[in-house]
């Protein structure tokens, strides 16, 4: 249906990472076990969280929220890639797609804000370990948490309705795997500054302050551990922290490297792969970065596992 020289697009094409059909049967087995990965892990350590009284504290509730998070995410993308990688139509509406990005921009939002409250109460935890419980309490972090998710959902409400204002003519084919903003704006027949001055504000700036207000967190974290005289408990300690850190850098690198730079009319693979370290391999990394190398989760799981062979 036309509009003058604009046309209407009631549905999008997701080109995927490749149009190779042998690459897309690998990459939907390695995809679908990514899936499955993240699910197990994810709910594990949701369930295990839930049914252990010792471990609800601030920092569980967190890491509750934040496996939360990494199923929903991972599930608003994994099914309609696996089925566009076995389908020869690769289309998803355009409420659909709008759908699509503001649940992956909510989510993504919450994500990159947990990071920094969790950083933070490693912080309390280690550096002022006196004061954890009346500095983290329940009601602190229940408000944390509501703090988090309406900025999220702020943020995504924003970023989703100025894109989709935009009047799509080029093209309806997304050079994407999921209904993303950059290869969105592409497809654009208007002046799209505007949009990428908010995405770079709004989104670049919040990612760099979170990343920061991290670095800060952990700086004094490791500047406390150096202080600690056993070189088991500094070496422990430092191993733990380097896991997490590692992670978080990756996550937050990713996202500047996609969101806090002005939109290329050009597309490449580089930023679809880019795209999967943080929407799929990450999610999928942090129940192990999180929760395996903990040993309160590990007790947990053993006191967990002897009551179901008792039963």
């Amino acid at each position: 249906m036309q509009t003058g020289n604009w046309t209407l697009i009631s549905e999008f094409i997701l080109l995927g990472l490749t149009e190779d059909p042998l690459l897309q049967l690998l990459l939907f087995v390695f995809f679908l076990l990514i899936y499955i990965a993240t699910l197990v892990g994810n709910v594990g350590i949701m369930t295990l969280i839930s049914v252990t009284p010792q471990l609800h504290t601030p920092m569980y509730f967190l890491l509750w929220n934040l496996s939360f998070i990494d199923i929903s995410g991972t599930s608003v993308i994994v099914p309609i890639m696996l089925n566009n990688f076995l389908s020869k139509k690769k289309s998803i509406s355009f409420p659909g797609c709008a759908t699509q990005m503001f649940l992956i921009f909510t989510i993504g939002s919450t994500e990159v804000f947990m990071l920094p409250v969790m950083a933070y109460d490693r912080y309390v935890a280690i550096c002022n370990p006196l004061l954890y419980r009346v500095i983290m309490n329940n009601r602190v972090c229940v408000h944390f948490i509501g703090f988090i998710y309406s900025v999220a959902i702020l943020n995504a409400l924003i970023q989703t309705t100025l894109t989709f204002m935009q009047p799509f003519c080029e093209s309806n084919k997304i050079s994407h795997f999921f209904c993303d903003i950059p290869p969105m704006l592409k497809l654009s027949c208007s002046d799209t500054t505007i949009n990428e001055a908010v995405l770079i504000l709004v989104a670049g700036v919040l990612i760099i302050l979170s990343f920061v207000i991290v670095l800060i967190s952990y700086l004094y974290i490791v500047l406390t551990i150096l202080k600690i005289r056993s070189s088991v408990g500094r070496t422990k300690a430092f191993s733990t922290c380097s896991s997490h850190f590692i992670c978080v850098t990756l996550l937050y690198f990713t996202l500047i490297f996609m969101y806090a730079k002005p939109v290329s009319r050009t597309s490449t693979i580089k930023d679809r792969v880019v795209s999967v370290f943080y929407t799929l391999i990450i999610p999928m990394l942090n129940p192990l970065i999180y929760s395996l190398r903990n040993q309160e989760v590990k007790q947990a799981f053993r006191r967990a596992t002897r009551k179901k062979e008792t039963v």
